[in-house]
């Protein structure tokens, strides 16, 4: 075993220096990747080497998840791609193209506000 390839586990390791402790990015947002992904032996129908998605590619979080525990990997399909689709990319690959709006919270807001509205509505006609 190579002395300096630092290993990690759950118990003793932080998160990647790279990598914010909340996500950047959710499910569903529109991305662009600012660099070039390089096959580097985790796809097995390409060489090693191979470009698989080149910069300025578009794309949308499909999914999110953790490699050792400690690394953030979102789970990106790009439209088109000529290699592959979906590809692993890191925090400091992506750049987000839209704003998240967390549509599960407006759906919350929205509901609140007209049990508020039909309660007034309700209250005025008792009276």
């Amino acid at each position: 075993m190579d002395v300096k390839i630092k290993l990690y586990d759950s118990v003793t390791a932080k998160r990647s220096g790279r990598d914010n402790d909340e996500p950047l990015f959710h499910i569903g947002q529109k991305v662009c990747l600012l660099e070039g992904i390089v096959n580097d032996g985790t796809y097995p129908h390409s060489p090693i080497g191979t470009l698989m998605m080149p910069k300025g590619s578009i794309g949308y979080i499909k999914t999110m998840g953790e490699f050792l525990q400690v690394i953030r990997v979102y789970e990106v399909h790009f439209l088109g791609g000529e290699t592959v689709e979906i590809v692993g990319c890191r925090e400091h690959e992506l750049e987000a193209m839209e704003e998240y709006v967390d549509s599960i919270q407006e759906e919350k807001e929205f509901i609140e506000a007209h049990r508020k509205r039909m309660q007034e509505l309700h209250s005025k006609n008792k009276s």
